[in-house]
C-alpha cells in the first residue's frame, strides 16, 4: 500500500512525512510532489492507493487532478487538504467521489484516523477485485444476510423466536447455523468524555471504536457474527461459541476492552453480557439483555453479567425537598448543586440499580426548579428547549455521572436566567433591540416573550414600567420610525414602505403614521423633498 502527498507547500509535506507513522498504518511507500504535474508523473508510473493532496495550487488544483484520476479510472481513495471550508470544494469534492475533506491546520492525531480508515477502504476495493476474478463476491453477499438476519433479531421486538420460523429463515438465506449453535449477546455502551472525538466526529469514532473492538474480541473460543450500533453508543456484539462457553474469557477481554476505551477512545465504558442461548432461544436472550439495559443504572466502567443480575424494583426515597426548595429561593444554586450530588453518590454507594429510582428523582428536580422559575414568572418550558437539553435529558438516566451533569445543566441555567430576569431593565432593552431589528415581522405580546422565556402579561408590565409606553405603542413607535426613514432614504413608493414596516393594510399604517407625525405618508415625502409646504416635526 503507497501513498502521495501533493502540496504546494514543501513544509506541509515535510510535516506529513515525518508525524505520520505510516509503517502502523500499513503504508510501504511515502511518494511526494509539489505539483499536479509531478503528481500525474508519479501516477502514471508508480503504483498508488492512497492520495493526500491539497485543493488550492498554483499551477492546477487538486479537484482537477482528481477529475485526471477519475477519467484514467485509477482506484485511488483521496484525501483533501485546504485551508478553507469553502462549499462549492466541498462539493465538487463529493461529485469526483473523494474519500474525505479534511481542514487545515494540520490535527496528525485525526488525519491518521482518516487515512487508516482509507487504507482499510482501498483494502477492501482490491479484495472486492480479487474476489471478483476468483468468482467469490457470493461470500460477501453472504455477510450481508448474515448481518440482516441478525439486524432483524436485534431491533425488531416482536422478531419471531419461533423454532420453526427461524429455521426457514436460515434455510431460505442459505446461512451455516444450526438451531442448537450456542450464542452470546454483549451490549457494550460507550460514555465519550467532553472534547473527545466521539463528541466531535461520531464517524470518525465509530471507525475507532470498532478498530479497539474488533482487535480484543478474538479468541479461538468463538466468533463474532455480528457487530451493530442498536442506538447512539450502544452496540450489540453477537458471539458465536465455536467451545463451551468460558465466562471468564469474556470477563477478561471486556475488562481489557473497558481499559482500551479509557486510554485511546477517551471514554467510559460499560460491557452488559447476556447469558449463553442455543439460536431457537436467542430471541429471549436478546430481549432480557435489552430490558436489563433500559431497567438499570449503568455502572461506568464496570461489567453486568445479566445471570448475576437481579433486579428489584428499588424504594424512591426522596430528599428533603422543601429544604432544596429553599437553597434556590436562597439563590443558592451552588449549595443545591452539591445537595443534589450527595444525594446521588449516596444512592450509587446504597447499591441502588433501578433506574426508575433515577426517573422519579429527575421528576422531582424538574418540578421543583420549574417551579422556582415561575416565582419570576419564566416560562421554564420555553427557556429548557433545544439540542443540549434534549440530549443531556435523554442520557440523564443512564448513569449516576449523567444525572450529576444533566442536574448541573438544569440548575445553572436556572440561576443564570433567574438572575438574568432580576434585571428587568436588561430585559426591556433585549425587546426593544429585537424589535428594532424586526419592526417588519408579527410582533405580539407572546412572541416577544418568547425571546426572553418570560409571561407574556408579566413582560408587558415590566416593559411599561421601564419605560412609560406600553409594548403595543412601542412597536407602533418604532414602525413610524423606521417608515420616516424609509421615506426620506429610499425611492421605494409608500405601499411598499407600509409592507416592509409591518403593514399589510396601507389604510391603517396611513392612519397611524398621520396620528404620529401629522402628516399623510405621501405628503411627508412631498414636504422633505420640497415639493410643498409646511414643516416636519423630525422629533417625534
Amino acid at each position: 500500500m503507497n501513498v502521495l502527498l501533493v502540496d504546494d507547500d514543501y513544509f506541509v509535506v515535510a510535516a506529513l512525512e515525518k508525524k505520520i507513522d505510516w509503517k502502523a498504518l500499513s503504508i510501504e511507500q511515502v511518494h511526494t510532489a509539489y505539483s499536479v504535474a509531478q503528481a500525474r508523473e508519479i501516477l502514471q508510473s508508480h503504483s498508488v492507493q492512497i492520495l493526500i493532496c491539497d485543493i488550492e495550487m498554483p499551477q492546477g488544483s487538486g479537484l482537477e487532478l482528481l477529475a485526471w484520476i477519475r477519467e484514467e479510472q485509477y482506484g485511488i481513495q483521496t484525501i483533501f487538504l485546504t485551508n478553507y471550508a469553502d462549499f462549492n470544494y466541498a462539493q465538487k469534492a463529493i461529485e469526483l467521489q473523494s474519500f474525505d475533506y479534511f481542514l487545515k491546520p494540520i490535527e496528525f492525531d485525526k488525519l491518521s484516523l482518516i487515512i487508516s480508515k482509507a487504507v482499510y477502504k482501498a483494502k477492501e476495493q482490491q479484495s472486492d477485485q480479487e474476489a471478483i476474478q476468483d468468482g467469490q463476491l457470493w461470500k460477501k453477499n453472504q455477510r450481508k444476510l448474515q448481518e440482516h438476519f441478525w439486524s432483524k433479531l436485534i431491533k425488531e421486538k416482536k422478531a419471531s423466536s419461533d423454532r420453526a420460523a427461524i429455521a426457514g429463515y436460515i434455510a431460505e438465506q442459505n446461512l451455516s447455523y444450526a438451531l442448537s449453535d450456542l450464542f452470546l449477546p454483549l451490549l457494550v455502551t460507550i460514555f465519550p468524555y467532553d472534547q473527545s472525538l466521539g463528541k466531535e466526529d461520531k464517524d470518525l469514532f465509530d471507525y475507532a471504536f470498532l478498530n479497539v473492538l474488533s482487535e480484543l474480541f478474538q479468541d479461538p473460543l468463538f466468533t463474532v457474527e455480528t457487530v451493530m450500533e442498536y442506538r447512539d453508543y450502544e452496540w450489540m456484539v453477537m458471539l458465536k461459541w465455536n467451545h463451551p462457553p468460558d465466562t471468564a474469557v469474556i470477563e477478561s477481554i471486556c475488562t481489557s476492552f473497558i481499559e482500551k476505551a479509557n486510554r485511546f477512545l477517551r471514554s467510559d465504558a460499560c460491557c452488559n453480557v447476556s447469558v449463553s442461548a442455543a439460536l431457537e432461544g436467542i430471541n429471549k436472550s436478546i430481549r432480557d439483555l435489552l430490558q436489563m439495559n433500559e431497567d438499570m443504572i449503568k455502572k461506568r466502567n464496570q461489567i453486568m453479567f445479566l445471570e448475576r443480575h437481579s433486579l428489584q424494583e428499588a424504594a424512591y426515597t426522596p430528599p428533603p425537598l422543601q429544604d432544596w426548595e429553599a437553597l434556590l429561593a436562597e439563590n443558592n444554586p451552588a449549595a443545591f448543586l452539591e445537595e443534589t450530588r450527595r444525594y446521588l453518590q449516596n444512592l450509587a454507594k446504597s447499591g441502588v440499580h433501578s433506574a426508575s429510582v433515577l426517573r422519579l428523582f429527575r421528576l422531582d428536580m424538574v418540578q421543583l426548579v420549574y417551579s422556582y422559575l415561575k416565582g419570576k414568572e419564566i416560562q421554564a418550558h420555553k427557556l429548557y428547549t433545544g439540542k443540549t437539553n434534549d440530549q443531556l435529558f435523554l442520557q440523564s438516566l443512564n448513569s449516576i455521572e449523567d444525572m450529576e451533569k444533566y442536574m448541573a445543566y438544569l440548575i445553572r441555567t436556572a440561576a443564570e436566567y433567574h438572575a438574568y430576569a432580576g434585571h428587568s431593565h436588561t430585559v426591556v432593552e433585549e425587546i426593544k433591540h429585537f424589535i428594532g431589528c424586526h419592526y417588519g415581522e408579527e410582533l405580539t405580546r407572546t412572541t416577544l416573550a418568547e425571546i426572553v422565556f418570560l409571561n407574556p402579561d408579566y413582560l408587558a408590565r415590566v416593559f411599561k414600567k421601564e419605560t412609560g409606553v406600553s409594548l403595543g405603542t412601542y412597536i407602533i413607535q418604532a414602525r413610524i420610525r423606521a417608515a420616516k426613514h424609509l421615506l426620506e432614504s429610499t425611492p421605494l413608493s409608500v405601499y411598499q414602505i407600509a409592507a416592509k414596516v409591518g403593514y399589510a393594510n396601507y389604510s391603517y399604517f396611513s392612519k397611524l403614521f398621520k396620528q404620529d407625525t401629522g402628516w399623510a405618508p405621501s405628503d411627508y415625502r412631498r414636504v422633505l423633498q420640497g415639493g410643498g409646504s409646511g414643516k416636519v416635526d423630525h422629533a417625534k
